[in-house]
C-alpha cells in the first residue's frame, strides 16, 4: 500500500515544526491534517510538489510548505517532491521547460553560453526567458495535474487489492 511505503521515509513531523525556515508559518503547522497520509492529502502534496519543482525561483521549498498549508496537503511530502529539481536534474528538467516554450511560441532555439553571473541572468531575459517561462509554466501545470490524478489511481488500485486479497482470505 502506498501509504506504508511513504511513511517508511518520512520525516517527524515534529522535526519538521521545529525547523528554523519554518517557523515563519507559526501555529499553521500544528494543523494535523498536514501530516495525515490519506488518499486526498497525498494527491494534493504530489499536485503541490510537483508544481513547484517546475518553477525557477529560490526556495521552492517555502513556497511549497506555504501552498500546502493552504491547501491542506501533506507538508512533508509538498516540500521533499521540490527536490526533483535537484542540481542534477536541474539542467535537462529546465531545457526541457525551454523547449517546450519555444515550441508553444513557435520560435527557434537560440543559441546561449551559460555565465554565472548576475549581468547574463538579465540579459537572458530577454533573450530566452519568455520561451523558458512559458515552458516552466505549462509543465508546472501539466505534471501536477498528471500526479494528482496518477496518486488517486494508484492509491485507488491498491486499496482494491488489499479488499480483494482480504476478500480471498
Amino acid at each position: 500500500m502506498p501509504k506504508k511505503l511513504i511513511k517508511r521515509y518520512m520525516p517527524d513531523h515534529n522535526t519538521i515544526k521545529n525547523n528554523k525556515h519554518l517557523q515563519i508559518f507559526g501555529d499553521l503547522l500544528h494543523n494535523p491534517n498536514l501530516w495525515h497520509l490519506n488518499r486526498r492529502s497525498v494527491a494534493k502534496a504530489f499536485a503541490v510538489g510537483l508544481f513547484f519543482a517546475f518553477i525557477p525561483v529560490p526556495f521552492q521549498m517555502v513556497l511549497a510548505a506555504g501552498f500546502a498549508i493552504i491547501v491542506h496537503s501533506n507538508l512533508p511530502l509538498s516540500v521533499a517532491l521540490v527536490w526533483i529539481t535537484n542540481p542534477l536534474t536541474m539542467p535537462a528538467i529546465f531545457y526541457g521547460c525551454y523547449a517546450v516554450g519555444t515550441w508553444i511560441l513557435g520560435g527557434s532555439e537560440k543559441e546561449f553560453v551559460f555565465e554565472a553571473s548576475w549581468q547574463w541572468v538579465l540579459d537572458s531575459l530577454s533573450t530566452i526567458g519568455p520561451a523558458f517561462l512559458l515552458g516552466c509554466g505549462i509543465l508546472a501545470v501539466v505534471f501536477s495535474i498528471l500526479g494528482y490524478f496518477t496518486i488517486l489511481g494508484l492509491w485507488r488500485y491498491s486499496v482494491i487489492k488489499e479488499w480483494q486479497k482480504r476478500k480471498n482470505r
